[in-house]
């Protein structure tokens, strides 16, 4: 169902169920069936299955999750060269505060991307009891131009 922010802040297909992945294997269209009034014409079907959205600011977090995890020029083939962050830069490397600072511009320039949100994140902050000696943990909190509260998200970053 829209809403006023729907305008704002869009509505997109949903590709991260419940918010919630822990490797790329779980990013993919998710399907709703729903039952019909009526037979399709032709078949004997009373389902059909659409591809379930995501609006507001549930879309905006999704937006941000895809955009930090898509690496940088990994869509330049569909005319996106631009779209996505550098965190895929830091695996590999030795886990340091240096680095730990590098990720940090990383998520402030995706965050640089998004229009729909301020310039500036609102937080940005590292939870090193819940790192492993090959990951960042952060979490993220933007405010989205539309006014609304800041939306906040936790990724796990491995090196």
């Amino acid at each position: 169902m829209a809403n006023g922010n729907d305008s704002l802040l869009g509505i997109d297909l949903l590709v991260i169920p419940n918010m919630v992945a822990h490797d790329a294997s779980a990013l993919d269209l998710v399907g709703r069936t729903r039952v019909l009034r009526q037979r399709l014409p032709g078949t004997d079907l009373l389902e059909a299955t659409d591809l379930q959205t995501i609006s507001s600011r549930e879309n905006l977090a999704q937006a941000l999750m895809l955009r930090l995890l898509t690496a940088r020029g990994a869509l330049a083939a569909l005319g996106h060269a631009s779209y996505g962050s550098r965190l895929h830069e830091l695996i590999g490397r030795n886990k340091t505060d240096a680095l730990r600072n590098l990720c940090r511009a990383f998520i402030l320039e995706v965050v640089a991307q998004e229009p729909r949100v301020e310039d500036q994140a609102v937080e940005v902050t590292f939870h090193p009891d819940e790192e492993t000696a090959s990951s960042f943990v952060f979490t993220l909190a933007v405010k989205p131009r539309a006014g609304d509260a800041p939306i906040g998200l936790t990724l796990e970053v491995g090196l």
